[in-house]
């Protein structure tokens, strides 16, 4: 569906993408994270045409970008850093100005039931005539959503779509998202939200000062480590008897290399020991993103040394 080639973009001595190949399979819920000013956005928008890369080569649904965008992004709903809208115009009017422009455009005969559709879709199906500008952030980004949703896009490209919701909406989308997805609709979606990435998405990408630094299947990233928590309140005889397997000791908690949790807790049990809990150890996105990313962009540090 998406697919990159040593893309990367320079602004003079700047590199804000660096050789970055970008593989999105149809059908995948794909999540791009990353810091601040790692080259995420800067990526979406090249492959919507919309910022030309330096080099390399770019992809989606099989066609070259930017050289067919125009056969490609009828067929793409996104929404990039934020929603944009007329701020004096009605929600409805907003998406029914979108519905007639374009390329894309939809006929004008089934125009409002489309645009009752989209909004529908994302929970506005009661709005009011009320101006954009006096909606709420959380409405802003519901609006910027059925925007994308407009014309059912087989690809759907969407930066931080949940900003602003409450957990209930942040659900709301997500389950929405999920629905789209089983319809077989590809979603490739941009956020610091890294638990709904995890419960949503079937693939990430993390991406840190412009790089492409890891790509892979969710659940492969959350496979088992080969280690195994144990909490007992005999934690000190049970280091004594599986001496050599413990990797970490903390008060009542135990981390051991065992192949299998049952196994482990069999052998302690037939010992004696009482076993609180026992799971698998299994690595958090966070984790994972943590260990590959450096700080934000936006963060600036004194110097070492430097006084208050």
């Amino acid at each position: 569906m998406i697919a990159t080639r040593g893309l990367t973009k320079r602004y003079g001595r700047v590199v804000a993408v660096r050789d970055v190949d970008l593989a999105v399979g149809e059908g995948d819920r794909y999540g791009l994270l990353g810091p601040n000013g790692s080259g995420k956005t800067t990526l979406v928008r090249m492959l919507l045409g919309l910022v030309f890369a330096t080099s390399g080569e770019i992809e989606v649904m099989g066609r070259p970008i930017p050289r067919r965008t125009g056969e490609v992004l009828p067929r793409v709903g996104a929404m990039v850093e934020g929603p944009g809208a007329y701020g004096h115009l009605s929600g409805r009017a907003n998406l029914a100005l979108l519905d007639a422009s374009g390329p894309g455009r939809g006929s004008r005969r089934t125009r409002r039931r489309r645009v009752g559709e989209a909004l529908e879709r994302v929970g506005l199906g009661g709005v009011d005539d009320r101006p954009v500008k006096a909606y709420s952030l959380g409405m802003r980004q519901r609006l910027g959503l059925a925007a994308a949703l407009l014309h059912d896009p087989a690809l759907l490209i969407l930066d931080e779509p949940t900003n602003g919701l409450d957990p209930r909406g942040i659900r709301e989308i997500r389950d929405l998202l999920r629905a789209l997805n089983d319809d077989g609709t590809t979603i490739l979606l941009c956020s610091h939200l890294l638990g709904e990435v995890e419960e949503l998405c079937t693939r990430v990408g993390v991406m840190d000062r412009g790089r492409l630094v890891l790509q892979r299947d969710m659940a492969d990233l959350r496979a088992p480590t080969g280690l195994v928590e144990v909490r007992t309140p005999d934690a000190a005889r049970a280091a004594v008897l599986l001496d050599g397997l413990v990797e970490h000791r903390d008060g009542d908690r135990l981390l051991v290399k065992a192949p299998d949790a049952a196994e482990l807790n069999t052998r302690l049990v037939a010992d004696g020991m009482r076993v609180a809990e026992i799971r698998p150890q299994r690595r958090t996105l966070e984790e994972v993103v943590l260990s590959l990313t450096g700080a934000s962009a936006d963060r600036f540090d004194r110097p070492a040394g430097e006084g208050a």
